[in-house]
């Protein structure tokens, strides 16, 4: 292991191949991406503009007291101990104490105040993130780890926040001292401070070296934490199934090799930006020294003072200081940029199309008619998932979707839903386009029962009540009531309070589909989709969910997915859908009687 961590050239191929595969997006760092991921950092930074100004202001005051303070003791050694001159040394010590209590307080004021700003902007941030992700439409997340979505709003944007702690005011601190030093050091002896500068093109060729091969392994090390969280994520909540199989072991060596890319990439993140330090250290004893030779040598023949030499000399420690504190707060900058680029990449995706018509689904009857509607899930491709799908469903019917796998059903339960958009034709509900109207309302007008029901942590009342917020106490129970719910709550230790999770801690499968049909009856629907709600559950929780439906489906337009035939013979239409395409229509019986493709799946 150890060894494979101490050989870089193991790394770069590595590296190389996760570059050439085409999925990958490319890992370097450009200098036009980051400026544009600066400047969106800063259209944050700028909405508290008063006091980054006063952060500002205080950096530049303790920048020049940190240039006065070693000037004062240079000058306190020539004018009073050299000459032995104690007259006025107790003032000018007394000066020399209020700069560096100043000084101090500066700084205080400075990172106090840049730490609000820091939280603020974060803050902002991750609000705006999790608000735009609920602007995003459904194929966005089709094609994303959650876990590795989690660790943008989480992960990347604390990233940000450390570095906006320190960074931005090591980082102007620096170069204001940096310009400071020059600046006085030309003033006092261009002999002294061209001595000083011998050591520059050796840091910033150190230097260069560093950074040059930091910047890419900060930003790898950032999207292998984003797909070791989306992975984790993935596993926890498939903990059933990996148990059920016994796939113990191979999810754990997966995870081994993924932790291994992002220990590899950490590792030598680190261990380069590690050098920096090191370097800085040893160029700025060799700078000390040449100092303190050749400014001896000068003091000896006249051509300065002593205490000239201990303001060079300590100026000589703030030259380099800046300088290392620069190249570290480079290297952090890197990573905090590798981060915020990741959440502007999830804030720049286009939302979902708003509709700005006046036309709301306020009150409808419910129906629906397909006209000729086409769709596929990627653009370009040459096969489509629905084909020229046309069928007119009135207000109150039920309509049964049937077919193998990936034949369409659930497409059109997106497509009415506006999850996805139709390529060609029109959906429409009362004589309504249903691009016309906005998504809000029309999702106001359905609810949606599906095999698989996903409850919320909260207690059964706050899952009941997702279906309307607004629902008094009594009105969930009533639903649920209606729903066939309310006796097994009733027997709960803590009845509508009980928490539960997503997983329905203590609730069976049925019991959740109980619930989730309360939610839909609460909600009070127009249209209805149900996807096979009653599978995979048993004979007497099957006869209450199909009780509780029938009462739900009772006026509705409903659209039920089917996969046991039995379950849909009462159906007003029974679509019979195949590669895309209205096989059949009619009733049971039609069909039936048809002798086609429906009559021998009936069998």
């Amino acid at each position: 292991m150890f060894k494979e961590l101490t050989n870089p050239f193991k790394y770069k191929r590595i590296r190389n191949k996760e570059k050439s595969t085409p999925a990958k997006k490319k890992q370097k760092i450009s200098f036009k991406e980051a400026f544009i991921t600066l400047r969106k950092l800063w259209d944050y930074l700028s909405n508290k503009r008063l006091l980054f100004t006063l952060v500002l202001i205080m950096v530049v005051v303790s920048s020049v007291l940190g240039l006065l303070g070693p000037y004062l003791i240079g000058t306190t050694i020539d004018e009073y101990f050299v000459t032995k001159n104690d007259q006025g040394l107790l003032f000018v010590l007394g000066i020399l104490v209020l700069v560096f209590v100043f000084y101090s307080l500066s700084l205080f004021l400075q990172n106090y105040w840049m730490i609000g700003i820091s939280q603020y902007t974060v803050n902002k941030m991750r609000e705006d993130l999790f608000q735009h992700l609920h602007q995003l439409p459904i194929s966005f997340f089709d094609k994303r780890q959650h876990g590795e979505l989690m660790s943008r709003v989480t992960n990347d944007i604390e990233n940000v926040s450390s570095t906006l702690n320190s960074s931005v005011i090591q980082v102007v601190s620096s170069v204001l001292t940096l310009v400071g030093t020059i600046t006085v050091m030309l003033l006092l002896s261009p002999l002294l401070t061209a001595i000083t500068l011998v050591i520059v093109p050796l840091m910033v060729l150190g230097l260069k070296w560093i950074t040059s091969r930091t910047g890419i392994l900060f930003k790898q090390q950032q999207q292998h934490i984003g797909e070791l969280n989306g992975y984790i994520e993935e596993i926890i909540s498939g903990q059933k199934l990996i148990k059920a199989y016994s796939q113990e072991e191979r999810v754990i060596n997966t995870f081994t090799e993924k932790s291994n890319k992002l220990k590899l990439s950490g590792f030598w993140a680190q261990t380069i930006t590690g050098f920096i330090p090191k370097v800085m250290n040893m160029l700025n004893n060799l700078s000390f020294a040449v100092i303190a030779g050749v400014g001896g040598i000068l003091a000896l023949n006249g051509l300065v003072t002593i205490g000239m030499i201990v303001i060079f000399a300590e100026y000589a420690r703030q030259f380099t200081r800046p300088l290392n504190d620069l190249a570290n707060q480079f290297n952090t900058l890197l990573s905090a940029i590798a981060g915020a680029e990741r959440v502007f990449d999830i804030l720049d995706e286009q939302e979902e199309e708003k509709s700005y018509s006046k036309n709301d689904l306020s009150s409808i009857d419910g129906k629906v008619v397909f006209s000729d509607v086409s769709f596929s899930y990627e653009e370009g491709e040459e096969k489509q998932t629905i084909e020229h799908v046309s069928f007119t469903a009135q207000a109150g019917e039920t309509i049964a979707l049937v077919g193998p796998t990936g034949a369409g059903k659930t497409t059109l339960i997106n497509l009415i839903s506006r999850f996805y958009e139709t390529n060609e034709g029109f959906i429409s509900i009362d004589g309504i386009d249903i691009k016309e109207v906005s998504r809000d309302s029309l999702r106001k007008q359905m609810a949606f029962v599906l095999q698989d029901t996903f409850l919320f942590h909260g207690t059964i009342l706050e899952n009941i009540r997702y279906g309307r917020l607004d629902a008094s106490d009594k009105e969930v129970e009533e639903a649920a009531s209606f729903a066939n719910a309310d006796s097994f709550i009733r027997k709960l230790p803590n009845q509508y309070q009980t928490e539960i999770n997503h997983d329905g801690n203590g609730i069976s499968h049925g019991q959740k589909q109980l619930l989730a049909i309360a939610r839909a009856m609460l909600a009070n629907p127009r249209i209805l989709i149900l996807d096979e709600a009653t599978s995979s559950i048993d004979t007497i929780t099957e006869l209450k969910i199909q009780e509780a439906l029938a009462r739900l489906m009772e006026g509705r337009t409903t659209f039920v997915i089917a996969h046991r035939l039995n379950t849909i013979r009462n159906a007003d239409q029974i679509l019979v859908l195949k590669d895309g395409k209205i096989l059949e229509k009619g009733t049971h019986e039609e069909l039936v009687d048809m002798k086609g493709y429906y009559a021998g799946m009936v069998g």
